[in-house]
Parts: C-alpha cells; structure tokens; sequence
C-alpha cells in the first residue's frame, strides 16, 4: 500500500525524484513514523534514508512493504544526497526559504509537491479509515468511562488528564492535539487553554479532544452540564440548535458537494434564530495523520467533497461570558453519504 502512495505521488509531480522530509508526509509515503529521514522515490523505487536510532525499527517495519532502508551518510547535506538528479519535487509550502536556496544555488530544479500530497492524502484508502476508526472508537469509549469520574471541585487539568489517560488505556499513542477542558464561562472561548479552574455545580463542560491509533486521528467534542441548577434554560435551548444543526449537516450533506454548502447547511439553519453570529468558526476541517488537513468546510470552500474524504462536523454557538455549546463527530462519506465514526451519546447529559 505505502509502495502505491509512493509510486503515485512521483507520477504526479514529473521530477526526477520525489524527495520528502517532513515527518508527517514522510510516515504518509513510508508507514514509518520517526523524528528524522529522508524519503527518496524516483522511477527506480523508493529508498528511506534514517539514522542510527530508527535503522533496525525501520528495516524491520518496511521489510515487505517494497520500499528500501538505508542509513543516512554522516556528515553530508541534502543537497549531496541527491548528486544523481537534476529535478527535485518537494512540498515549497513545508520547506523553509533556506532549504529552497541552497537547493537552488546547488543547481537543482525544484518543484512543488505539495498539490500531489494534498490530492492523495484527501481521500483516504479503506486501512486508513479503518485507522481512524480505531480512533475514534478508543475516543467514544474513554469519554463514556470519564463522564461518571468527574467530581466537583476537580481542575480542568485534572478532568483532561483522566480523559487522555483512558484513551491510552483503549490503545491511543497519544492525543491527536492539546485536549480542552472548559468549565462554565470558560467555554465561550472556544480554543480555551485548559487551566485550573475547578468545577462547581451547575457548570457547563466542554471537552474537546482526540487521540491517536496507528499514526491517525480523531476528533470529538461534547458539551455536558455539571448538575441542574435550573438557570439553564438560554443553555438548552441553544444546545438543541446547535444538535440540530450538526445532524442536519449528517443527514442532508453528501458526496459532490463543496465545503460551503456543508458550512452553510449548519449556518442557515442557525441564522433562523439569531445564533449564526455566534458560530464563530468554520463547520470542519478534514483529518488523517494530521489533524487538519484539506479539504475543509468552510464559507469559502469551493472543494468538492467525495467519498472517502474524513473530515469533523461541528457547529457551536458562543457567547461572551455566558456560554459556549459545540458538538463535534468523525465522519466519513461513504456511499454518498454521511457516516458517523465517533458514536457516543449527543442528547444533552446531565451528570
């Protein structure tokens, strides 16, 4: 599979060689996830050059896949590395201006890979969604394990450690991104940088978080209510649009549509009762290895959604000071449609 990714991303790019660096497009053409390599494929094969560290990991893990492992020659640069070619295909949106200039004043043609990654990484392979499932799977089991260990009087701090030790605990290597635990007004921000704040009855809880299974991504966020104390009612009702409008987007999204129009499904609807103002962000961003990657739903996007495309649905409403509601899910289009991969309760819980 990774020998395919490598061997379609160098017809697409019409270089000499395809020449990848950065660790997350270097794990997307390898399946090898290290700190440093450099990837070579041109019309011969594929070759990941790593140090000392990864060599045996990654002659081991790479052994059947059709790609070679050699140790990286100490002490030359890039530049030597590739002496054979004249043309070099690399992402410019990932190298540094350095990197480009040297390249260029040691007589290499350089060309832009980054659309040939952006086109195949967009549209994942049934193991990649498979992977993403697993995700989010660990995601949806640890959320319903922490929801009856949350305690008045824990921190923000406390409640996203907990939540990120019971994904590792249903096989996660770690969170997709920073988890973000917000109590009461603290939510009305909506990327607030979990803290100490300590909960008290009749908070809201926003969690937004996502961990990591076989080197991909998944991305949730539920908001609940820490105990009733009947000053709510502005809470709920905003809560009932904002499901409305991520299940809307569920069932009347599909595949042939843009980013816009799915933005604009959740928007609209919002907008009938005064709320769009308050949906300060896009709808969603696709994910993979990474946790956003493209294309997005945005009120810009003009990309064209397909199946196979993974990507979040998560409409909010903030306001100020007073209360901050997003309802976040994984999804996929499969056979035209929406399909749901992180599947733990959405009606609004009291605990």
């Amino acid at each position: 599979m990774v020998d395919s990714r490598a061997k379609k991303l160098f017809s697409a790019v019409a270089a000499d060689a395809l020449v990848t660096v950065q660790d997350d497009l270097r794990f997307y053409v390898t399946g090898f996830n290290s700190s440093f390599g450099v990837v070579v494929t041109d019309k011969s094969g594929t070759v990941l050059y790593t140090d000392s560290r990864y060599l045996e990991a990654a002659q081991s893990r790479l052994s059947d896949s059709g790609i070679s492992v050699s140790e990286y020659p100490r002490g030359i640069k890039l530049a030597e590395l590739l002496a054979d070619y004249k043309s070099l295909a690399m992402p410019f949106n990932r190298i540094t201006a350095s990197e480009y200039n040297d390249l260029i004043s040691a007589g290499y043609i350089l060309k832009d890979s980054a659309p040939a990654f952006k086109s195949a990484m967009s549209v994942k392979s049934a193991e990649e969604i498979q992977n993403v499932t697993l995700a989010c799977q660990a995601t949806d089991k640890a959320y319903c394990e922490l929801l009856p260990q949350i305690k008045e009087g824990m921190t923000e701090n406390e409640v996203a450690a907990l939540l990120e030790y019971l994904m590792r605990k249903h096989g996660a290597s770690g969170t997709s991104f920073a988890t973000i635990c917000a109590f009461g007004a603290n939510a009305s921000v909506p990327h607030h940088e979990t803290g100490a704040t300590k909960l008290r009855y009749g908070d809201e809880i926003l969690l937004d978080f996502g961990c990591k299974i076989n080197g991909y991504c998944s991305d949730c966020t539920r908001t609940v209510l820490f105990g009733d104390d009947g000053k709510h009612a502005e809470f709920k009702d905003c809560y009932d649009k904002v499901l409305t409008a991520h299940m809307l987007v569920k069932q009347e999204f599909h595949s042939g549509m843009t980013g816009r129009q799915g933005d604009a499904i959740a928007r609209d609807y919002l907008e009938k009762f005064g709320l769009a103002k308050f949906f300060t962000h896009s709808l969603g961003h696709s994910l993979g290895i990474n946790i956003h990657e493209a294309p997005n739903l945005t009120p810009t996007d003009e990309s064209v959604f397909s199946d196979g495309m993974v990507f979040s649905d998560e409409p909010g409403v903030y306001i100020a000071g007073r209360l901050g509601i997003r309802i976040e899910d994984t999804v996929t289009l499969k056979d035209g449609s929406v399909c749901s991969l992180t599947n733990s309760d959405k009606k609004l819980t009291i605990l």
